[in-house]
């Protein structure tokens, strides 16, 4: 074999090495998803509608991909980073503190004999809501921004902040119980 097909079968071969580690690298990071899409939140109202000068609660159920988990609101070390929901209110709504579920304790392979407090599976977090007196009629909406760090047993995912709308019916007299089973006395 002279020297210059010695050099292009070790140049073939090269790239065909760089090709495949390429094909695994891609398949690997295709399969974490996007922190975004770990979590699927959604809101739901305690009346439809509700009045004014009622008190009132917003549920964000909280929907978390099998395989992984987000920290509770309390988490086991000050560094991580907690579940958080925070609520911007439009005029003639007040809103109260958020009520978090108290988490449950994991083990997982990087936090050696150390559980993690977490959230894992469907979480519920509610917010309770004054529907002031002077609060307009009709379809109103409170933007919520829900906080969270998800991770597997293997990588956690970049923290991340996820919109949820809120949509409450306001009426002049009227309110009807809605989800009464998000919102059962806890």
């Amino acid at each position: 074999m002279t020297a210059e097909k010695s050099k292009k079968l070790r140049h073939t071969s090269s790239v065909a090495l760089s090709v495949a580690v390429l094909a695994f690298a891609a398949q690997t990071f295709s399969q974490i998803p996007a922190a975004r899409d770990v979590v699927k939140p959604a809101a739901y109202a305690s009346f439809e509608p509700v009045a004014r000068g009622k008190e009132m609660q917003i549920a964000v159920v909280m929907k978390i991909r099998d395989g992984y988990h987000v920290n509770a609101r309390e988490p086991t070390f000050d560094y991580l980073i907690p579940t958080d929901l925070k609520a911007d209110a439009p005029a003639g709504f007040k809103t109260g503190t958020v009520s978090y579920p108290k988490g449950t304790l994991h083990k997982f392979n990087f936090t050696k004999d150390k559980p993690l407090n977490v959230y894992t599976d469907t979480v519920v977090l509610r917010l309770p809501i004054t529907v002031e007196t002077n609060a307009p009629l009709g379809e109103q909406h409170i933007a919520l921004k829900l906080h969270y760090q998800a991770c597997s047993t293997d990588v956690c995912l970049p923290p991340t902040t996820l919109p949820v709308d809120a949509v409450i019916h306001v009426s002049a007299q009227e309110s009807h119980p809605s989800h009464a089973e998000l919102f059962q006395k806890q």
